[in-house]
C-alpha cells in the first residue's frame, strides 16, 4: 500500500492508495519537524494514524511544512521507521507538494495561501526558483497567519472600526493578556493567528475588512509573484486563503497582468495523480 500525506501547519491529509487501486481517506492532526520533536511525531503517528491503516504500508510520500533541511527529512524518515518498520519513505516540501499537484509535469507558477504562503518557479519536474517565504513574521505575506495577525494587531491597538470591533469581541471573547498567551507563550502561533481567517471570510463584504484582505493579498504577488517570469507561464494557487477570496485574487492579478490557471483548495487530490502517472 502507498501512502501519500499533505501536511500544512493544522492537518495531515493522507491518501492510501491500496493494491487494488481503491482510495482510503485518512486526517491526522499537523506534523512539522521543525517544530515537534520525534517522539511527538511518533506518537501522532502511533496514536491516529496506524489504527486507521488496514493494509501493510510499502511507501510513503510525505510533503509538508517543516521539512527544510536533510536534518529534519531525516527526523521524518525515523518515525516512519519505528511505527511502519517494513515501508520506505520520502519527505518534500509542501512547496514541492503545491507544485505536482497544481502543475503536474509542466512548467509553471505555483504558490501556497494558507495558514502560511510560499511560492516558486516549478520546471515540470523540480523547484527551479523560490522567493522564501521567511515565515509569518517576516514574510508569508498574504497568508492566514499573516492576516490574522493583522486583524488582531488592529483590534488590540484599537484601529477596527466599532462595529467590526464589536463583532470580534462576541465571537472570541479574547482580551489582550489571552492574545498575548496564545502568540508569544504558547505553541504554534500562526495555528491560532490563521484561525481568525474564518471570521475575515465572513466579514470580507464590510469595506475595512475587504481592504485589509485586498492589501494583504497584493503583498503577495508583489513581493513574490512579480519576481518570476509571470508573463509567460500562468499562476497557480493551492489553499484555503486562496481557495476563500479567489475572486479578489484574480482581480489583483487582472490589475497586474498575471494569469491565473488553477487554484485549489487541498493538493491532496492532485498529489494522488501525480503520484499515480509516475
Amino acid at each position: 500500500m502507498l501512502l501519500i500525506a499533505d501536511s500544512g501547519s493544522t492537518k495531515v491529509d493522507w491518501r492510501a492508495i491500496h493494491r487494488d487501486g481503491s482510495i482510503q481517506e485518512i486526517t491526522t492532526a499537523g506534523i512539522n519537524p521543525f517544530f515537534q520533536t520525534n517522539e511527538q511525531i511518533t506518537y501522532e503517528l502511533e496514536q491516529h494514524l496506524l489504527p486507521a491503516v488496514s493494509a501493510e504500508v510499502d511507501e510513503i510520500h510525505f510533503y509538508g511544512a517543516g521539512v527544510s533541511s536533510p536534518e529534519k527529512i531525516q527526523v521524518l524518515q525515523n518515525c516512519f521507521k519505528e511505527v511502519f518498520p517494513k515501508a520506505v519513505s520520502y519527505a518534500y516540501t509542501d512547496l514541492l507538494a503545491a507544485a505536482r499537484a497544481l502543475c503536474g509535469h509542466n512548467p509553471g507558477i505555483a504558490g501556497i495561501l494558507g495558514t502560511g504562503a510560499n511560492s516558486c518557479f516549478y520546471d515540470g519536474k523540480d523547484i527551479a526558483d523560490n522567493v522564501p517565504a521567511c515565515g509569518f513574521i517576516l514574510g508569508d505575506e498574504g497568508s492566514g497567519a499573516v492576516l490574522g495577525k493583522r486583524l488582531i494587531s488592529d483590534y488590540l491597538k484599537r484601529q477596527l472600526p466599532s462595529d467590526i470591533s464589536d463583532l470580534f469581541t462576541q465571537k472570541y471573547g479574547l482580551n489582550y493578556n489571552s492574545i498575548i498567551e496564545r502568540v508569544y507563550r504558547q505553541p504554534f502561533p500562526n495555528r491560532f493567528l490563521a484561525t481568525f481567517s474564518v471570521f475575515l471570510n465572513e466579514n470580507k463584504s464590510n469595506p475595512y475588512i475587504y481592504k485589509l484582505l485586498r492589501s494583504g493579498l497584493e503583498e503577495f504577488f508583489t513581493r513574490n509573484i512579480l519576481q518570476y517570469d509571470y508573463k509567460q507561464y500562468p499562476v497557480n494557487l493551492v489553499g484555503s486563503v486562496a481557495f476563500h477570496y479567489s475572486d479578489i485574487i484574480r482581480d489583483i492579478a487582472s490589475q497586474y497582468g498575471i494569469k491565473i490557471g488553477i487554484i485549489l483548495k487541498s493538493p491532496i487530490d492532485g498529489l494522488v495523480e501525480y503520484h499515480k502517472s509516475i
